[in-house]
Order: structure tokens, then C-alpha cells, then sequence
């Protein structure tokens, strides 16, 4: 009986192992889905984040759905601020609206315990000390584009194609003329069209006169009969808009217009104050965009006062930030350059005099983050450990001396405390999906306030590699990522996917959370694919010289790097070299296209999302700046221009549009597949109605279901 017992136990024993193996696996075997993994999918998951972490003078402000938190960054005690039940009672008595969340309060006074918030098309201004209402500014109704300045009170804002200030309407203009937004197509570091000056006593805005631009016709499906909705889009090589800069000033209701000549083809861009706002700067670009001149305007006259200096470059200068007034000396400013190769910090003075080179080396400045007055520093984001870096610096103005901040590794985030004296540190490496610190500048010490949970955890993921192959001029190294499914076996051959983007101001390959791989790599990878990138020359961070080898050629460069990785994955003895396909999107879809047609025995397979087809077809201002114009470079155009290579076709390629694309319009993907039907090759189309330039929220995991689905059936 004993020994029975004994074998039965151990019989047992053996199938609850089995059992828990069996279930381990199937844990072990779970896979996210695209539903998991792209954003707008239902079970979305994503790294932990603060949001709306930010700084209220030297004190850490950490806002939630229900309760305003301060962080001392010395110690890192939370204490709660203030309440949202707090507030809305305030906002209930005062008829005001209703308060969601605090992630959207912004703390614009560093000395005063004030934050401001937007609700209901109204700027509300809230004590948190007092629980009161201290200012409340009406917008009018339709207001986009709003400029708060805290100096004032008062908000810039704009209504159809007009600008606002409070309740005044500043300028009255007719259709084909649009003021105090956004221009030139947001290149040159554009991003909005407002300028307060420091202490708010003048607004500086753009004016943008269309009314020469050709109208292009874009078609809204949803009504019954098919409705024209025409935007302004010019061209490369084509008559573009004229943008003036004006000057309104509250106290007196004047506005006065710089007197910058006649306004025809030149940018004006990078707009920024002196302290005591008598003067406004800006750099003036020409429409070949090889030379550039800060210039200087009487802010009362609008008289042109002084040319400070001037860039120029045999193939382009792309000037993206304005100057910035060090705290301490109003006679003194930091100006960015690629001058030396890589973007770099200048000091001037306002004669226009160098002063000295602030930062040099084989790497590139990307962010100025501020100043520490005190110690007379700068605060930067800088690539000096690796181009797959972003990390934090303090740098002397005295003796340029640089020292670190924060963790080494990693891509670094960061916000600047009014004094200088602390950063909020949001940073991620490969393994680390994201950590949030409290850095105190001087002394080095750190507060963790957030170290984000792995949101894949429990699942099984696939294995990411990164390391360089040379580009196709046998001498630069290019940074590439490679991604192997989870269940790897080396015994396998596998097919591939390259995914593209290869143009300008992008990087693919980062030192960041899964070195950058989006989600759609990794569900492909899982699902038995070599997921490959490779940042050709032409991409970001690496020096002017890497980027502009591209020049005149858009692609052609690029093309032959990109060749280079598909050998790469060729002599790898697990990839099947005859089953290598490629996806990218913009920029990508060209290459995706171009990849396909000019080496057709290496690519079988392509998706091409809102590809560039013809680069006389794409918009002035960044076609003309790597392209020139297709009058002063023909060969260039036709060379590029994949219309002509149609026939070339040999393998399957998709190609994805948006209806409402305004930044790559879809004539791009018609004209091809009419060049296609005249060279009897056969490409496969979808559009996506109802979408700009990409596909986003619920119907972006239909797109890479589609996506998937192509290279299912036929890679």
C-alpha cells in the first residue's frame, strides 16, 4: 500500500508539473496584438507617463485627473495644492464651466501661486492658495491659434483668417489673406504665428498673403454630392505666398508693418524680442534658401535698423531657432548654426560682433533648454555620447566648460526650473520604457518621481539588435536596427521587411525604448518576419554632411544605402533573400516606391503609404530646399521622378493614399498608377477617405491590419 501511494503521489506530482509547464507556455506564448500595439486600438497599451508634469518657478507640479500636487525637488514630498471638487465649487458659483482634469494647467507665473486653464472657449486664471478667480478672458466664438501672454492677461488669437486680441479684432482682411498664424508651411521651426514681446507691450504676428497661390482641390465624400474643399498649395517651381510681419500694439491700437520690401519669394522666419522689446529680430531667407541674414527692425517704425550678419551655403542653410537674449546682458545673444558642419552655439553681441563658438565637435546641439543666470550656464540636449543619444549639459558661457546632467544612457526630455537650478529628467533606454527624475543641476542629486512598468510584461516579445553597416560610399557607418521573432531558431530561413523612412529631420534607429521600433515591428516579428532599418545618409543627427549628400537627388543616395542593408540581410544565413519586402510611409512611401522599381530582383514586395511620386508635385518650401526648383534642376526632377520608371515594376506593390492628404496630395498616387496602366504594370490601390497625411485613431489598426494582410498573401 505504501509503495502504491508512493507511486501515485509521484504520478501526481508529474501531471501538475506537466500541467503548470503547459500553462507556462501558454503564458510564455502570448503575443500582443495590433490592437495592443498601435495607437487607437481598443487594448492600446503604453508607457506610464505624468502628464502634465511641469515646473511653477522652482517647484515640481504634478497634476492629476482629481488632485494639484507640488514636489519639493530637494526632498521630493508631494503635498496636495489644491483639489478639482475644490475648484469647481469656485467655477459652479462663478458660472465659469467645469473642470475635467488638471493636465492641461499651465503655471506661467513663477512667483505667483496662479495657474491658468481653458475651458469652454474662456482663459480662466485661478489662485490655488486662495481658491479664487482672478481673470477670466471670453474668447470669441471659432477662436484657434491662441497666444496667452502672462505678462497681461490678454490672449492673440485668431477667427477664420483674422487676428484677435481680447475682444478687439486687429485686422480685417478678405479671403486669400490669413494673419497671426502659422506660414511658409511650418518649415524653418515655424510652428505658430503670435509673438508676444517679454513684457507683452507689442505683438509681433504674420500676415500670409495666398490669394497668387493656386487653389488645389481636395473632394469631402461624406455630403451626397462630393463637395470641393480648396486649400492654397504651391508648388516647387511655382508661385508661392507672400508673408509680411506686423507689429500691434494694445495701448494705442496701432498696428505698423516691417518694412521688409517687396515680400516676394524670401521666409521670414525664427522671430523673436529684445528684452525691451524696442527691437524685433528675425532671419530672412531667400527662396533658394543658400542665404540667410538676421536682420533687425525698429519695433515702433518698422524700419529696418541693422543687418547683424549673414549665412550662406553652396546647397542650402536651414536656419530652425531664434536667437536667444542671455538673462544677464541684454547686448548679448546665442544664435545656432551648421556652419562648422553640425549644429553648434554662437555668441554675439547686438553689433553683430562673434563673440566666441560655444560648443564644436562632431556632434550636434539640439536643444537649448534655458539658463542658470546665477552660475551664467546654458542648459542643452546634446548628441555629444552618440547619435543615437539625447542627453543634458550645462555649459559656462565663461569658459565653455560642459557638465553633464542626469543619467547617461538613453533618450533625455527635459524641462528647466525658472532659476536653472533643476530639470525634470523624462528619459527612456532600450530595456527602460520611461523614467521620470528630479535633477538638481548643481549638485547632481536626483529624485525618482516615475519608473514605468514594462507594458509588455508578461507578454512575448520579440529580440532587437542594433549595431552600423557602411553606406554605399564605403566609408560612413549607418546605425541600423534589427528585430528577430521571439522564437527565433537560426535553423530557419525567414523573409524580411525593411521599414523606411530615410528623409530629412527624421531618425529611426534611437537608444531609446526598443531603440525606436514601432509597434507594428514587433507584431510583424512575432508573426515570423526579419524586421529591418537602417538610417541612411539624408536622415537626422548626424551632421550636415551626412544630410545633404542627398542634395538635387532626393532618393537616389538613400536608395543605395538602403540597398546596402537589404545585402546585409542578405548574407545573414536565417534571412531568405528572395522574400525581402519594405513599408514606409511620406517620405518612406517614396522610398518604399523607389526601392521597388530601381532594384526590383532585390525588393518583391512594397506598401507605400502617401508616397511622393513626383517632386514637382510636392509643396516649395522643403521640395525647393533639397531639390531646387524643377526649372534649375530638370535632371534632377527627372531622375527622381518615379512616373518614369513605372515599368520597372515587377513585384507587388500596394499603395496607400489619404483623400484629404494636404501635404502630399494625392495626384502623387494617381498620376502613378496612370503611368503604371500606360507601362502595363500593375500596382495595388486603397484610400483612406475622410484622413489628412496618415491614418490615425480607431482606423489605424485597419491600416495595419491592411498592411499585414498584403504581406501575408504575398510576401
Amino acid at each position: 500500500m505504501k509503495v502504491r501511494s508512493k507511486t501515485s503521489a509521484l504520478l501526481l506530482l508529474i501531471a501538475l508539473q506537466t500541467l503548470f509547464s503547459i500553462h507556462a507556455m501558454g503564458q510564455e506564448l502570448k503575443k500582443p496584438t495590433l490592437e495592443d500595439l498601435t495607437p487607437g486600438g481598443e487594448t492600446y497599451r503604453y508607457a506610464e507617463n505624468l502628464y502634465g508634469i511641469q515646473w511653477w518657478g522652482d517647484h515640481c507640479v504634478k497634476p492629476t485627473i482629481d488632485t494639484l500636487y507640488l514636489i519639493d525637488p530637494k526632498t521630493g514630498k508631494e503635498n496636495v495644492v489644491t483639489t478639482r471638487k475644490a475648484v469647481n465649487e469656485v467655477f459652479e458659483k462663478n458660472q465659469v464651466g467645469k473642470l475635467q482634469h488638471f493636465q492641461n494647467a499651465t503655471f506661467p507665473w513663477k512667483d505667483k501661486p496662479l495657474m491658468l486653464l481653458y475651458i469652454s472657449g474662456k482663459y480662466i486664471t485661478y489662485n490655488f492658495r486662495e481658491n479664487q478667480i482672478t481673470n477670466v478672458v471670453d474668447l470669441e466664438k471659432g477662436a484657434t491659434n491662441s497666444d496667452f501672454c502672462a505678462s497681461t492677461g490678454k490672449v492673440a488669437y485668431t477667427v477664420g483668417n483674422n487676428l484677435f486680441v481680447n475682444d478687439r479684432q486687429i485686422t480685417s482682411e478678405p479671403e486669400g489673406i490669413v494673419c497671426g498664424q502659422s506660414v511658409h508651411r511650418n518649415e524653418f521651426g515655424i510652428r505658430k504665428g503670435t509673438f508676444w514681446s517679454p513684457k507683452g507691450e507689442r505683438l509681433a504676428f504674420y500676415r500670409m498673403d495666398e490669394s497668387m497661390v493656386t487653389q488645389y482641390p481636395l473632394v469631402d465624400i461624406t455630403a451626397r454630392i462630393g463637395e470641393v474643399n480648396n486649400i492654397r498649395y504651391p508648388m516647387a517651381g511655382m508661385t508661392s505666398h507672400q508673408v509680411s510681419v506686423g507689429i500691434y500694439t494694445p495701448a494705442s491700437g496701432q498696428t505698423v508693418y516691417l518694412q521688409t520690401g517687396d515680400p516676394t519669394d524670401r521666409y521670414f522666419t525664427n522671430i523673436s524680442w529684445s528684452p525691451d522689446a524696442k527691437s524685433l529680430y528675425l532671419i530672412e531667407l531667400n527662396r533658394d534658401q543658400n542665404h540667410a541674414r538676421l536682420c533687425q527692425y525698429d519695433a515702433a517704425t518698422g524700419q529696418l535698423t541693422a543687418v547683424l550678419f549673414e549665412e550662406k551655403h553652396a546647397k542650402y542653410v536651414e536656419p530652425s531657432h531664434p536667437i536667444v537674449f542671455l538673462p544677464w546682458d541684454a547686448t548679448q545673444f546665442i544664435y545656432q548654426s551648421q556652419r562648422d558642419g553640425f549644429n553648434h552655439l554662437y555668441l554675439y553681441n547686438t553689433q553683430g560682433d562673434l563673440l566666441k563658438q560655444l560648443t564644436s565637435g562632431s556632434w550636434l546641439v539640439q536643444e537649448v533648454l534655458g539658463f542658470d543666470p546665477l552660475k551664467k550656464e546654458v542648459i542643452i540636449a546634446s548628441t555629444e555620447r552618440s547619435p543615437l543619444q539625447s542627453n543634458l549639459y550645462r555649459i559656462n558661457l565663461k569658459n565653455s566648460k560642459r557638465t553633464p546632467i542626469g543619467n547617461s544612457e538613453g533618450v533625455h526630455r527635459a524641462q528647466l526650473s525658472s532659476s536653472g537650478r533643476y530639470v525634470i529628467d523624462n528619459y527612456s533606454t532600450p530595456t527602460t520604457p520611461r523614467n521620470i527624475e528630479l535633477i538638481d543641476t548643481e549638485k547632481g542629486r536626483s529624485q525618482r518621481l516615475l519608473t514605468a512598468k514594462d507594458p509588455f510584461a508578461g507578454f512575448q516579445m520579440p529580440t532587437i539588435e542594433t549595431g552600423t553597416i557602411k553606406a554605399d560610399d564605403g566609408v560612413t557607418d549607418l546605425y541600423y536596427r534589427l528585430i528577430k521573432p521571439a522564437d527565433f531558431d537560426p535553423t530557419k530561413k525567414y523573409p524580411a521587411i525593411v521599414y523606411v523612412y530615410g528623409g530629412p529631420h527624421a531618425q529611426m534607429i534611437t537608444e531609446g525604448w526598443m531603440n525606436g521600433a514601432r509597434g507594428w515591428d514587433i507584431y510583424m516579428a512575432n508573426k515570423g518576419y526579419i524586421m529591418f532599418t537602417v538610417d541612411n545618409r539624408g536622415s537626422e543627427n548626424r551632421g550636415l554632411a551626412f544630410e545633404n549628400s542627398t542634395f538635387r537627388r532626393l532618393g537616389v543616395e538613400e536608395g543605395k544605402d538602403q540597398l546596402k542593408g537589404a545585402e546585409y540581410l542578405r548574407s545573414l544565413s536565417y534571412v531568405d533573400g528572395n522574400r525581402i519586402g519594405v513599408h514606409g510611409w511620406s517620405f518612406g512611401g517614396y522610398m518604399t516606391t523607389a526601392l521597388l522599381l530601381r532594384y526590383p530582383e532585390v525588393f518583391k514586395v512594397g506598401v507605400s503609404g502617401g508616397p511622393v511620386i513626383d517632386w514637382a508635385y510636392y509643396e516649395v518650401m522643403y521640395g525647393e530646399r533639397y531639390m531646387d526648383t524643377p526649372q534649375t534642376n530638370p535632371e534632377g526632377y527627372k531622375e527622381t521622378n518615379l512616373k518614369n520608371l513605372a515599368g520597372n515594376l515587377k513585384g507587388r506593390l500596394l499603395l496607400i493614399h489619404d483623400d484629404h492628404d494636404d501635404t502630399c496630395v494625392s495626384q502623387h498616387t494617381l498620376s502613378f498608377i496612370k503611368a503604371c496602366v500606360d507601362a502595363r504594370t500593375y500596382p495595388d490601390l486603397f484610400i483612406y477617405p475622410g484622413h489628412k497625411h496618415n491614418v490615425m485613431g480607431r482606423d489605424r489598426v485597419h491600416l495595419h491590419e491592411k498592411i499585414t494582410h498584403y504581406f501575408e498573401d504575398h510576401l
